[in-house]
């Protein structure tokens, strides 16, 4: 902490939103001009990494300094358990503390949530009430049980689809500025504060206002194009150029929509005299997939589109420029705590393992990736910090609506493939390499190769070879590598022992045939 640090941080996660859509990454549509401008005064990161392609361990990696192995959150544990969160440790700062989201992975039920004073997640399945308190503790006392867990883990991926479900002609989008608006009020009743914001927009299925969708896909309906990922991936449907073009128009609108809301809220700070005294951080959580590589969504992969993120930050000490060295989104735990000069690293809870700063994680410092001089024994800090690191368990929940969808166009998946598997990646700026327990290894020369087109995971070249030793150094210092591949079974007998009435709405949304 310096002494020009910020007293305030405003955390902001647009969840799902691909770097190559924002008009500062130079998209040439005008998705983003409050973002450009904001650009103008931020430090902008051409190659920051994700460490998950999807929402719960990228989130509990943000608020734990975590990598997702040893933060344990996932979709076959789809909880943060025994860790202190960075709203934790900043409340026991004394700083106030808000997470406004309209995810339903970032709820109490999760523990996602623990220590911020004031959270709402804007869940639309059930009342807010349902996962907090006594009944937030009888929940997870049903997921001790193994014949139920599973159920539970389902109905917290349900609560994501049916918030959009529910969500109706306005989309998930209706609930943006509500989002913005708590925040603003929070921010007004506050003297030093973080705020968490994540934004849903941009996530399937894409039904952006209508103001936002005659300027980016006039003439679209967004209930004639597919919104189903399972089942374009399935191999159950075909999605030819011209849906496409509409499927990212659509996409393209919701981003729209965030940018005027992220507008909005940065005005606020401007006009209130928060601006100069708060640092705003603004990144993605991962993208998303629109036929690349046949795929469409964030699973099943770890190519650049859904790992290598926006990141803008704006602190005095970082200043208006462009950056082409590698970050991680985990290096934002430690920044954060480094500009509000809280050192962390004290247990919440008896037991729980907590991470304090170290400033070779903090954009911050002058010691940035200098990882020979780390405080802290962290399995990502090798070879002086030119790699980040990915990780990628089964996504349970998406497996059963894939295999849902494939057997009903009369579709076998093969075992062996990358919907079954694990992974695991390091990434450097000019290579990576991806460990894959199912299926043959891949590895691209980004820096040639931006597209990923050509896996080179069999070649002698020297950048990959020396990317794939540093997987193996983190493989061994994170518990070993991921060889052993799981039992195919996703089938889910807790579904008997659900009411009719809950069975009849994951019928509704897909999740039963």
């Amino acid at each position: 902490m310096t002494a020009e640090s910020p007293e305030n941080v405003l955390f902001v996660v647009m969840d799902t939103v691909r770097k190559d859509h924002l008009t500062p990454y130079g998209y040439d549509r005008p998705t983003t001009p409050g973002l450009d401008r904001f650009a103008d005064k931020a430090t902008v990161f051409e190659q920051a990494v994700a460490p998950a392609p999807w929402t719960l361990p990228v989130h509990a990696s943000l608020f734990t300094g975590m990598y997702p192995s040893q933060h344990g959150a996932d979709q076959e544990n789809p909880y943060l358990e025994g860790a202190t969160t960075l709203a934790e440790t900043l409340s026991a700062a004394g700083y106030d503390t808000a997470c406004y989201s309209s995810n339903a992975w970032i709820t109490p039920y999760t523990h996602l949530t623990d220590g911020f004073a004031d959270q709402d997640n804007f869940f639309e399945v059930m009342p807010g009430e349902f996962l907090s308190g006594p009944l937030a503790k009888a929940w997870k006392t049903m997921n001790d049980s193994d014949a139920l867990r599973t159920l539970a883990d389902k109905l917290v991926s349900l609560g994501n689809t049916a918030h959009e479900y529910l969500a109706g002609g306005e989309g998930a989008d209706s609930k943006t500025p509500a989002v913005i608006d708590q925040t603003i009020d929070f921010i007004d009743d506050s003297e030093e504060f973080f705020a968490f914001v994540n934004l849903m927009d941009a996530h399937l299925p894409y039904h952006p206002p209508e103001e936002y969708k005659e300027r980016f896909a006039p003439g679209v309906d967004s209930t004639e194009v597919c919104q189903n990922s399972k089942e374009y991936n399935a191999g159950a449907y075909e999605i030819d150029d011209d849906e496409w073009e509409d499927i990212r128009g659509l996409y393209d609108a919701e981003i729209a929509h965030i940018d005027d809301q992220l507008t909005r809220l940065f005005d606020h700070l401007k006009e209130t005299g928060r601006w100069d005294d708060t640092m705003v951080v603004v990144c993605a959580d991962h993208g998303e997939l629109h036929g690349e590589h046949g795929l469409y969504g964030h699973e099943f992969c770890l190519y650049d589109p859904l790992i290598n993120v926006p990141l803008m930050v704006k602190h005095p000490d970082l200043g208006a420029d462009r950056r082409d060295d590698q970050v991680e989104l985990v290096d934002l735990y430690h920044t954060v705590l480094d500009s509000l000069g809280v050192e962390g690293g004290e247990p919440a809870s008896p037991g729980d393992d907590a991470v304090g700063l170290d400033r070779t994680r903090s954009l911050l410092s002058a010691d940035y990736r200098e990882f020979a001089r780390a405080s802290n024994d962290d399995p990502g800090q090798r070879r002086d910090g030119e790699y980040a690191f990915v990780e990628y368990s089964r996504p349970v929940v998406e497996l059963k609506q894939l295999e849902e969808k494939a057997a009903g166009a009369g579709i076998e998946l093969p075992e062996d493939s990358r919907f079954y598997s694990r992974m695991r990646a390091a990434r450097r700026t000019d290579a990576k390499y991806v460990r894959i327990d199912r299926i043959p290894d891949e590895a691209y020369r980004i820096d040639v190769d931006p597209e990923e087109t050509e896996n080179v995971a069999d070649s002698d070249d020297e950048a990959v070879a020396e990317t794939e030793a540093a997987l193996a150094e983190f493989e061994d210092a994170i518990g070993g590598a991921w060889t052993d591949a799981l039992d195919t079974d996703v089938s889910d007998d807790s579904v008997d022992q659900m009411d009719d009435e809950t069975q009849d709405r994951l019928r509704d949304l897909g999740y039963l045939e």
